[in-house]
């Protein structure tokens, strides 16, 4: 299909993507690598009045680490996500996320900030800075992430607000993140990602399972008190309670979050 019409402006800076999208109010958008948004506008599923571009603004493209902690410019791509050399070495697992998002094409022009701002449920990054507890930096604040994804592509952005950086802690040990889907292109019908942190602790995190982005305690409690993998993985698809929908029905999901905990688990050395 054919979007419907819109004006459109190129940002020539943060400020001035912020004027715009205040001047536009709900009507307006930002465009950042377009990857989400465009689809949904050529479906009509999102109609907005004015795009605000704001890709050339390399000021929000870059990687660096201040505080043992993982400093990443909204509009850097995923295609530098999974090459870069600071990433692989501070936060492996995002490296790992990034090169599995999508396709090639999809990888050059999509962002972490869009994908953040976007708040998808099957969002990768989405789970990731939930079961890190990583901190979404806009224009106006900073805001812990289990704070800002609220509901299915839902978030406490403002009209005007702009995602500018993400930050998660430098965690360099053992981790996996597994997706099941169709295509090696699809978003994942399930997700799970698990790192094991630097005090020791285990983090899971859970893709496309509820309305957002979820943590996978059960499994977290299970190998805390000793469980192995199987067990860690049961009392996981004891807990959650999937959103199905018509191409997945919610028991596959909870099978399926079963499979990937235990393989997962079992990648990071258990039992």
């Amino acid at each position: 299909m054919i979007p419907s019409a819109f004006d459109y402006h190129v940002a020539t800076d943060v400020a001035d993507a912020e004027a715009h999208l205040r001047d536009g109010g709900d009507d307006a958008k930002v465009l950042a690598g377009g990857m989400s948004l465009i689809p949904l506008m050529k479906t009509r599923l999102v109609e907005p009045g004015l795009l605000v571009d704001i890709g050339k603004l390399d000021e929000l493209r870059y990687v660096r680490v201040h505080d043992e902690r993982l400093h990443i410019g909204a509009l850097t791509r995923h295609a530098d996500l999974a090459t870069n050399a600071v990433v692989r070495e501070n936060l492996p697992l995002l490296a790992k996320v990034a090169a599995e998002v999508g396709d090639a094409q999809v990888r050059a022009r999509g962002t972490i900030g869009g994908v953040i701002s976007h708040a998808d449920s099957a969002g990768d990054y989405c789970t990731v800075a939930i079961m890190l507890d990583a901190e979404i930096v806009t224009t106006r604040r900073r805001i812990l992430a289990a704070d800002f994804f609220l509901d299915f592509m839902t978030t406490p952005l403002e009209p005007d607000e702009l995602v500018t950086e993400v930050i998660f802690p430098v965690e360099k040990g053992p981790s996996e993140y597994l997706k099941f889907r169709r295509r090696r292109t699809d978003w994942a019908m399930v997700g799970l990602g698990v790192q094991r942190k630097s005090d020791g602790a285990l983090r899971v995190g859970l893709t496309n399972v509820a309305s957002r982005a979820i943590r996978g305690t059960a499994a977290e409690v299970a190998v805390g008190e000793g469980g192995d993998a199987a067990r860690a993985a049961a009392a996981l698809a004891d807990e959650v309670r999937p959103t199905g929908d018509a191409a997945v029905p919610a028991e596959y999901k909870k099978a399926l979050v079963r499979v990937l905990a235990e393989r997962a688990l079992r990648g990071l050395g258990l039992s």
